[in-house]
């Protein structure tokens, strides 16, 4: 598996999975009806983020994430991501993987932490994975969340400090 940049070109790509995931409404706030052009702007962002694409040998998509500032300002010194997985390639360490990536891409940029805003409680296959890589949870918002299965259910705020490393800040916006 290759993590590279993503591009304009891989939407095409990642559009599917990408609306699946969103329309499912079970796992990101995004609105289950977002358009595909909105989608894309929304994803493929520019630097100070990025968004990378996970592929195989053959170049197949198999997930994708980006990452980006949490917040502008005071708070730009802390780091976000999310990640999309291809539900047909799930299990297969490609959210580990991705997960990975940003989080090394975080401490070489000079966050000095990351932190995921609306981890959804039942999305325990995330909240394992991020724990099992440094994330704690730092907080739950109580019924922050509308599954359309489970009904009202929590949304954790994960965190992990990057601390420890020799780079300067990310300048603030």
């Amino acid at each position: 598996m290759l993590i590279r940049e993503a591009t304009e070109k891989d939407w095409p790509a990642i559009w599917p999975f990408f609306h699946a995931i969103v329309a499912a409404g079970e796992t990101f706030t995004y609105p289950v009806e977002l358009d595909e052009d909105l989608a894309q702007g929304w994803w493929l962002i520019e630097d100070p983020g990025r968004t990378v694409v996970a592929v195989d040998d053959a170049g197949t998509v198999l997930g994708t994430a980006k990452m980006n500032r949490n917040h502008m300002g005071n708070g730009s010194h802390i780091a976000s991501a999310s990640y999309m997985v291809a539900p047909e390639h799930s299990g297969r360490g490609v959210g580990r993987a991705l997960c990975e990536y940003t989080v090394d891409w975080a401490r070489t940029a000079g966050y000095r932490a990351m932190q995921f805003n609306a981890v959804v409680e039942t999305n325990t296959h995330a909240v394992r994975l991020y724990r099992s890589l440094g994330f704690e949870i730092i907080g739950t918002l109580p019924e922050g969340f509308n599954h359309p299965e489970q009904g009202y259910v929590g949304l954790h705020i994960m965190h992990k400090p990057l601390r420890n490393h020799p780079h300067t800040p990310p300048e603030r916006l």
